[in-house]
């Protein structure tokens, strides 16, 4: 009897014990899940758009009065419009630089080409688990492998190595993953690289994806869009040079809202697909605007665009951050950023590890996006050759007030964003002799042997 009792007492000992052990079994398996989830959110989607040719005088929000843009405008009112954004004042030379991280001094090799030894942003989030994607216009030579070398998973792509510069608006010749693919029946360029990448995120939505979209809008030639009144009788000229189809500034309007159009369809993708908490979606510009292009703003200033030029008007671009429910609505930096801050800033969204052996001349922003403590530049640094006879060779630092060259002309860029008059050094307060000073340790710093001034 005694006995009996005992291996009762034993029996509900050990099933106790084994059903201990099967509640912290599941207690485990959740932790797990919970922490891999964790994991997996802790990579958020990026979404990198970078409109072609565009000043931030184009832009509602900016204060621009010229052009429609409602959901670039929306985007800023729900997220942060940054309101001192300089690229580089050309095209491939912004390119190298927001890809890398690093200033033109340090690997920039000539017009169009972006050396294939370099790492980009996409190779570093790639290494982190993200799928990669570009669409638009590439503009940086090498061939069809060209795209998957700088870390791309896939891409739609025009102007790899032999398209025409006409056709990247109304009947495109693109190259989609190693396949060129010539569109005859009135398909538009922007349409088509759009779609494109709303089908990437489609296969995409649950893991994280790293999206960049160098848009071909508004780069000239300025021609209708299908939702302009003659888009179907227009006719575009797939031979000959940048002038051989018709370009009328009259249409740059249309471009510019056709692009607002498509960003506000890939904001509406991912709210679509249940990813826009867990999506950072970044909009900015390459460089100013074409020279044809003459805008208006709010307070009466007409700016014409000055693309290419050293100035405010061919540097200074839009930047407006969006992530529901992770950036605060309604926020507006002043702060200068570079295009060199970009690829620090995503690496550090997707929790990538810059190695210590890779240069880069930018700094995250992210703090600020988040509402942390955030340090800010005091200064940006710009060498500028980009290898057109048009465009003479500069190096210059500057702030939001000063500005110096380094053939040691100063001027204030806040009185004077033309920078029409020259301010001699004797004439400034001690307090700016002090700043030009530190602008001069950086231009010794950065010095390289072929700048000419």
């Amino acid at each position: 009897m005694i006995f009996k009792m005992k291996n009762k007492k034993i029996f509900y000992t050990v099933n106790s014990f084994s059903k201990t052990w099967v509640l912290l079994l599941i207690i485990f398996i959740i932790t797990f899940q919970s922490s891999f989830t964790q994991n997996e959110e802790s990579k958020p989607n990026i979404i990198l758009i970078m409109a072609d040719d565009l000043g931030f005088e184009t832009i509602g929000t900016y204060g621009g009065i010229s052009y429609n843009t409602p959901r670039i405008d929306k985007m800023a009112a729900e997220g942060v419009k940054f309101n001192n954004c300089y690229s580089q004042p050309l095209c491939t030379p912004s390119r190298v630089k927001i890809m890398t991280g690093k200033s033109n001094f340090r690997n920039y090799k000539r017009w169009g080409y972006l050396d294939q030894n370099e790492t980009t942003f996409a190779h570093l989030l790639k290494s982190n688990g993200y799928a990669t994607c570009i669409a638009g216009k590439w503009q940086l030579k090498g061939d069809e492998y060209g795209p998957y070398k700088a870390g791309f998973d896939e891409y739609l792509l025009w102007q790899i190595s032999f398209t025409s510069y006409n056709e990247r608006y109304k009947n495109p010749r693109v190259v989609n993953n190693g396949k060129q693919i010539k569109y005859e029946n009135g398909e538009y360029g922007p349409r088509v690289f759009t779609d494109y990448l709303m089908n990437f995120m489609e296969r995409n939505k649950d893991e994280p994806f790293f999206i960049y979209y160098p848009m071909v809008l508004t780069h000239r030639p300025y021609v209708p869009s299908p939702e302009s009144d003659d888009y179907n009788d227009f006719v575009v000229a797939s031979k000959g040079g940048s002038k051989a189809t018709l370009s009328d500034p009259i249409y740059f309007k249309d471009e510019v809202e056709y692009m607002d159009k498509v960003i506000g369809e890939l904001i509406d993708k991912t709210h679509e697909l249940g990813i826009d908490k867990n999506t950072l979606i970044l909009f900015t510009a390459d460089n100013g605007t074409g020279h044809e292009v003459i805008s208006k703003m709010k307070d009466g200033k007409i700016i014409q665009g000055m693309k290419g030029e050293t100035n405010k008007y061919g540097r200074h671009v839009p930047l407006v951050a969006y992530w529901n429910k992770t950036i605060k609505p309604g926020q507006v930096n002043d702060d200068l950023i570079d295009f060199s801050d970009f690829l620090p800033t995503l690496c550090d969204v997707g929790n990538v590890k810059i190695p210590e052996t890779f240069i880069t001349d930018g700094y995250s922003f992210l703090p600020f996006l988040l509402g942390k403590d955030y340090t800010p530049r005091d200064y940006i640094f710009c060498h500028y050759d980009p290898g057109k006879t048009q465009y003479p060779k500069k190096r210059f630092v500057h702030n939001k007030e000063l500005k110096l060259y380094g053939n040691g002309d100063i001027f204030n860029i806040k009185k004077d964003p033309l920078e029409q008059t020259k301010i001699e050094e004797y004439n400034l307060s001690k307090k700016q002799k002090v700043l030009i000073s530190n602008f001069k340790s950086v231009l010794e710093e950065m010095q390289v042997t072929n700048i000419d001034n």
